[in-house]
């Protein structure tokens, strides 16, 4: 199951960078996970500053 990126997010960019897929991009609101990329490897949750990420 792929991470998803919750609203808590500031769109700091810590998660796009160690995202090893590159399965993280900029979204409308905030960043976003997609899902066909995501290897669940948790790099981005264990980045995240807000605690804005998680199993989807």
């Amino acid at each position: 199951m792929a991470y998803k990126i919750t609203d808590e997010c500031v769109s700091c960019g810590a998660c796009a960078d160690q995202c090893p897929q590159e399965a993280i991009a900029q979204g409308a609101d905030h960043y976003e996970i997609d899902p066909e990329k995501c290897v669940d490897c948790g790099a981005c949750a264990d980045t995240c500053p807000m605690s804005a990420i998680e199993e989807a």
